[in-house]
């Protein structure tokens, strides 16, 4: 049987500058690595490497859009269109210089002939984090299935995207699990909520108010209108099932925390945010893969236990904006088991909604012990809750009521 981390990818072995020499030499094109139409045929600027002076005039080398670095040529500066590429440069050069300042004062000289192998080696891999972090972000919002834009920022170091991240929008079950129970009638209101509406017909009171906020405790769980209703897509029962409503941008947190997830709108209380998605796998296949997180110090997995222990949401490699979502100890985001097209207790769909307003620029947060229940003290309440680890991770959330461990 093949080990589940060796299954998921192959990684291509050839470099970018391979690729690009290959799509020249065929006359091939390849957006993702930079070869267009318009850059086989053409010089365009992608990012500046270096910078010195000769003979009393200024030199940047420049790396061509679509080139090998091979290619790359020293080019005076009145030669040179491209004035937001040379504000990064020179933002990321004083940049270097300030982090190895440490709080020194710093000797700015203000007629060097050459910048140090460091301060260029450090200024192109920052250009390359730069692009790196867009083709993410473009590929983060082509796979979406909502309106609202997802961002992507690092001020804080050079790491780029995750590798072994792939995006999704709904579950993904493994072999034999099936997360559509074949449901086949629906309500048949005409304006919802009705006496025979889908909650009052699963032995529950309608979620949502008309202004669509969340009005149940938590604990209760959210039955919506499904694909066999008669009611259309305005009904008012049906929020998780349109996707997050809010743009949200994935950060570099600068306190260890790697990456998180900020608002840039404002989210008013009992608001729908975000799905938490993932593979949905067995509780025993969980456990087989929570010892190897356990070393990593990763906390991805969640029972899916309204019901039963049967099954478990990895959102390790499979997930949405939801992976990057840091714990908190007091959480803006409260956990809600949803049932819309499947109505099987032991598979809910898993809805992240806010507890208190949440400003534009804020971060998104929520505990991961949180339990679908008022006591969140309580070890018996009912609903979501992470898997049971075996090695403590410290909590760096930093709140006042800080526990101090993630688990």
């Amino acid at each position: 049987m093949e080990d589940w981390r060796g299954a998921w990818y192959v990684p291509c072995l050839a470099s970018l500058e391979t690729l690009q020499e290959l799509c020249r030499k065929e006359n091939l094109r390849c957006k993702s690595i930079g070869i267009t139409k318009r850059s086989l045929k053409s010089y365009e600027v992608e990012y500046l490497c270096d910078y010195k002076v000769e003979e009393g005039k200024e030199y940047y080398l420049v790396k061509w859009k679509g080139w090998p670095e091979s290619s790359n040529t020293w080019e005076p500066e009145k030669h040179l269109n491209c004035p937001l590429l040379l504000q990064n440069f020179l933002s990321d050069k004083n940049e270097y210089l300030s982090q190895m300042s440490e709080g020194k004062t710093l000797k700015v000289r203000n007629h060097i002939k050459a910048l140090k192998p460091a301060i260029a080696d450090y200024v192109v891999k920052k250009a390359k984090q730069r692009i790196a972090l867009q083709r993410w972000k473009e590929e983060l919002n082509r796979k979406k299935n909502h309106k609202a834009m997802i961002l992507v920022e690092n001020t804080v170091d050079l790491e780029g995207p995750p590798l072994n991240f792939y995006y999704i929008n709904e579950y993904k079950p493994a072999p034999g699990i099936n997360v559509l129970n074949g449901i086949t009638t629906g309500c048949e209101c005409a304006d919802c909520p009705a006496e025979k509406c889908c909650p009052k017909e699963a032995g529950f009171i309608l979620a949502y108010n008309k202004r669509k906020k969340l009005t149940i405790q938590p604990g209760l769980p959210i039955y919506e209108c499904n694909s066999y209703c008669r009611c259309g897509p305005d009904c008012p029962n049906r929020i998780v099932q349109k996707g997050t409503p809010y743009s949200l941008c994935i950060f570099r947190t600068n306190n260890g925390r790697g990456w998180g997830v900020k608002t840039l709108q404002k989210i008013k209380t009992n608001s729908f945010v975000m799905e938490y998605v993932g593979e949905v796998i067995t509780s025993e296949e969980a456990e087989r893969r929570g010892q190897h997180y356990d070393n990593q110090g990763n906390t991805y997995l969640f029972d899916l236990d309204y019901d039963s222990d049967e099954f478990t949401v990895d959102a390790a490699r499979y997930g949405n904006v939801s992976h990057f979502v840091n714990h908190s100890c007091d959480p803006n985001l409260q956990v809600f088991n949803v049932f819309i097209d499947n109505l099987d207790l032991r598979l809910p769909r898993i809805a992240l909604f806010s507890t208190r307003t949440i400003k534009a620029g804020e971060e998104l947060t929520f505990d991961y012990q949180m339990k679908g229940s008022i006591d969140l003290s309580s070890d018996s309440a009912d609903g979501l809750s992470p898997s049971k680890k075996r090695i403590r991770t410290v909590c760096k959330c930093g709140a006042v009521c800080c526990r101090g461990y993630l688990n």
